[in-house]
């Protein structure tokens, strides 16, 4: 699989990954709702990439910590990450057909974002 360059300097970075996208969030917070407008601005004054489809999407969530977990609730991120992307990774997060979110110990403080579109579904003829 061919992965380009990444694009962003700051905190937030992404880069195309075959035909979906991934998000790379340095450090972290306790307040889920910080990451929305961080990503958000990041998508709308940096990013150049491909447009959004309207596929059926995997997304997966992974925040790397070091130290204690941080208290964040997981669904809180999951829905700030969803909207943030939203218009620049799909359409409308109604798409999300498959979503992980998960914590894990980690060298850095970090949350990734992957985005892939579904293989489109076999159509089925009735008889």
């Amino acid at each position: 699989m061919e992965e380009s360059i990444w694009t962003g300097r700051g905190k937030v970075r992404a880069r195309e990954e075959g035909e979906g996208l991934v998000i790379e969030v340095d450090g972290l917070t306790s307040q889920a709702k910080y990451y929305k407008p961080l990503i958000y601005e990041f998508f709308r004054k940096e990013w150049r990439g491909a447009r959004p489809s309207w596929n059926e999407f995997s997304v997966d969530i992974r925040m790397e910590y070091t130290g204690d977990p941080p208290w964040m609730d997981l669904d809180n991120l999951a829905k700030a990450v969803l909207d943030a992307i939203k218009g620049y990774a799909f359409h409308d997060d109604a798409q999300v057909a498959r979503l992980l979110v998960e914590r894990h110990p980690g060298e850095r403080e970090r949350i990734t974002v992957r985005a892939q579109p579904l293989p489109a579904a076999p159509q089925t003829h009735g008889a």
